[in-house]
């Protein structure tokens, strides 16, 4: 699912099941990170390091640990930007070389709706109006799960580039359905990478399986 929202030159796998052999080929650092956490967390912890393993090997780069630092966010091997995801039933991995790419973010959920609570915190009185138009013309669609998913994969593009917080309601999402896109509007000072300043992202979006899918693709401009 997610090579058909990042294509080469970014490498990309997942897996919709855990596979214990990938406990067995964690490094020490990662294994030391979930020693103490219960076993369906240290599966899946391994399961999408062994993804971002494949996709590294995608693009030419050697396996290596894959630890968390600040906020979470994986420490990726020089030269590389990249983005892991997992929820219940699928685990993925996306990673370019940054010559390539400014940065990626991914993020997938179950096609489930929010808890009326969350959606209030995670969104803006316009994104829920129009959340609601969204849902009649597509009721097949969780459009409030997506909408949360597409603002992770925001984050998650985000952070690596201004290091710091972005929060739910800095951002301002819209979605075309016919084009599987999105279009995140920052609502706090942009941020300069590549040449340009980024007052917002875009990104494609999927909705297959029981699962919402997002992904933000950030080339780097040619010539840089």
């Amino acid at each position: 699912m997610i090579e058909e929202l990042i294509p080469p030159p970014a490498g990309t796998a997942h897996a919709f099941t855990d596979h214990e052999a990938a406990l067995a080929a964690l490094y020490p650092q990662e294994a030391a990170a979930v020693a103490l956490a219960v076993p369906k967390r240290r599966r899946e912890y391994a399961t999408v390091r062994m993804c971002a393993r494949r996709a590294l090997n995608g693009v030419g780069v050697a396996a290596a640990p894959l630890v968390a630092g600040t906020r979470g966010a994986p420490q990726w091997p020089a030269g590389v930007v990249g983005s892991m995801t997992h929820c219940a039933g699928y685990r993925a991995a996306a990673v370019g070389r940054s010559s390539d790419y400014l940065g990626l973010g991914i993020d997938a959920e179950p096609n489930e709706p929010l808890p009326d609570d969350l959606l209030e915190f995670v969104s803006l009185p316009a994104e829920r109006a129009r959340l609601r138009e969204l849902a009649a013309a597509a009721p097949d669609v969780c459009w409030d799960r997506l909408l949360f998913s597409a603002k992770e994969a925001v984050f998650k593009t985000w952070y690596p580039l201004a290091a710091r917080e972005l929060d739910f309601s800095e951002a301002e999402l819209g979605f075309d359905p016919e084009a599987g896109t999105f279009s995140a509007r920052l609502l706090v000072p942009g941020v300069s990478a590549g040449g340009r300043h980024l007052e917002g992202f875009s990104g494609r979006w999927l909705c297959r399986g029981g699962l919402v899918v997002t992904a933000i693709a950030l080339e780097r401009p040619t010539g840089q």
